[in-house]
């Protein structure tokens, strides 16, 4: 084992969004015994400065489900892989011929961007500038992710909707099963591209990588890796692509994989 890399939300973070003492010290013991953590999360950038605390500001992360790379230490971005214009329009125009009343967002670099109908729960929302999608791609932004939340209907199933849809167009994947929110990346670029670049960069072997996740947008990850977890109440991907199973994020479940690994070293 000489890199683990975690989801967060649902994975190594408790419902309420806090990280145990015990899987904080799970953490600083890789750091100490020389394991890279590697954060692997759909968050996108203007969520990771509370990751960075969680990290003690070491290392790195790779954010928006694989489209950026983000410095923990230096709280900044380093790298990315954006959607194009034209691409985000293309695949908008394919969801809208499945579904002629759904409303987009953009998650740029420069922070999310909304169509009017686009609803989100969050505070970010009543500061994200609003308009038709064409306008808000007007100043050719850096596109990270594309957002469609469904309405009336499951996240798996709109999740089926999107993938038959943008087939050779994007990736879309979700990250939960409550909210029907649709997250949509360039075209091969998830949790997998993004980590597997970061550790050919070390000369880490797959083999040599630990993962852990919770939901669809992590299948890539946890087919990838050399060995890799579900926590306990996974969903049903996540459990099936995985090579093993973890207790559950409210029972410190990845901190009592690293422990157990640790100690086998």
């Amino acid at each position: 084992m000489r890199l683990v890399a975690t989801d967060l939300d649902g994975t190594l973070l408790r419902a309420d969004g806090s990280a145990s003492p015990r899987t904080r010290a799970a953490l600083g013991a890789c750091f100490e015994a020389g394991v890279d953590v590697v954060m692997v999360t759909g968050r996108p950038v203007r969520w990771m400065a509370p990751v960075a605390d969680l990290a003690d500001h070491h290392g790195m992360a790779v954010c928006s489900n694989g489209a950026v790379r983000y410095d923990l230490h230096d709280e900044r971005v380093l790298s990315w892989r954006a959607l194009t214009s034209e691409t985000v329009l293309a695949a908008a125009a394919a969801l809208r011929a499945q579904y002629p009343d759904a409303d987009f967002a953009v998650e740029t670099l420069q922070g999310l961007r909304r169509e009017a109908g686009y609803q989100e729960n969050h505070a970010d929302l009543t500061r994200a500038p609003v308009g038709e999608l064409a306008d808000l791609l007007a100043d050719e932004p850096q596109v990270i992710k594309l957002l469609w939340r469904g309405r009336d209907v499951s996240a798996d199933d709109l999740l089926a909707v999107a993938r038959s849809a943008l087939q050779g167009i994007a990736s879309p994947v979700h990250s939960g099963a409550m909210g029907c929110l649709i997250e949509i990346s360039a075209l091969g670029v998830d949790k997998a591209s993004g980590l597997a670049q970061l550790a050919a960069e070390r000369g880490i072997d797959p083999a040599d990588v630990v993962a852990f996740g919770d939901m669809p947008n992590d299948v890539p990850m946890l087919s990838w890796a050399g060995r890799s977890y579900a926590v306990a109440d996974a969903h049903p991907e996540a459990l099936a692509a995985a090579t093993g199973t973890a207790p559950s994020c409210e029972d410190d479940g990845v901190a009592q994989v690293i422990e157990q690994l640790l100690a086998a070293r």
